[in-house]
């Protein structure tokens, strides 16, 4: 799993390298943050010590899912460069986010990349060994932790069978979904699909549940 989550952040890097300055501050997939804002909560998330949790937390109302939202934004007042330099130490070091597993970091790097990537229309491609630690590490997230984790995966799901496309995973009983492991991560973690991602007898199941693609 490290040398996952180092080729994810390193990949992650050379995709802001590519981007325009307008790119920079163009939305992500997360509604309150800009791709500097993610590419900025992505480099200092890691390396927030537990004393600077506290005092961020406090300072935003011990709301856990307001002070990542705004320290991201307030981090990215650092600057590109800075940011990018920061980015490219916990690809060296391998940081993970205090108090949390080893997954937490390559989740991170994984669907925060497709935060940047699909809004931009960038290319890339989710390695399909990751889903099944990324779907077991979201599922099994319970309440309140998994407000930071797009909410609740399981009860996103219940009730239909997630079927891979690409690789060799299943979840739960029910109605057929079929998708690629992007777009099923994308389902887990709370992003917007496109329903033609989506094939088989459960989507008119599972649509309802999802926000606007």
């Amino acid at each position: 799993m490290p040398e996952l989550t180092r080729a994810h952040r390193q990949g992650f890097i050379e995709t802001l390298k590519g981007l325009d300055p307008e790119q920079w501050w163009a939305p992500s997939l997360c509604s309150q943050w800009r791709v500097i804002d993610v590419a900025a909560h992505l480099a200092w998330a890691p390396v927030m010590g537990a004393g600077a949790g506290a005092v961020a937390m406090a300072r935003h109302g011990f709301s856990m899912n307001r002070m990542i939202a705004r320290s991201a934004v307030d981090w990215s007042g650092r600057g590109r460069d800075a940011i990018l330099a920061q980015l490219r130490d916990n690809a060296r070091t391998g940081a993970t986010p205090t108090g949390m597993p080893a997954v937490a970091a390559l989740a991170d790097a994984v669907v925060h990349g497709l935060d940047v990537r699909r809004p931009l229309g960038q290319p890339g491609a989710v390695p399909v060994d990751a889903l099944a630690p990324l779907a077991d590490f979201t599922l099994g997230t319970p309440w309140p932790v998994n407000a930071v984790v797009g909410g609740s995966a399981r009860r996103r799901v219940a009730g239909v069978r997630l079927v891979a496309t690409d690789t060799d995973w299943t979840h739960g009983t029910g109605p057929d979904v079929l998708a690629s492991a992007e777009a099923l991560l994308l389902l887990l973690y709370g992003r917007p699909v496109a329903p033609a991602e989506l094939t088989g007898p459960g989507v008119h199941t599972l649509l309802p549940r999802l926000g606007p693609a």
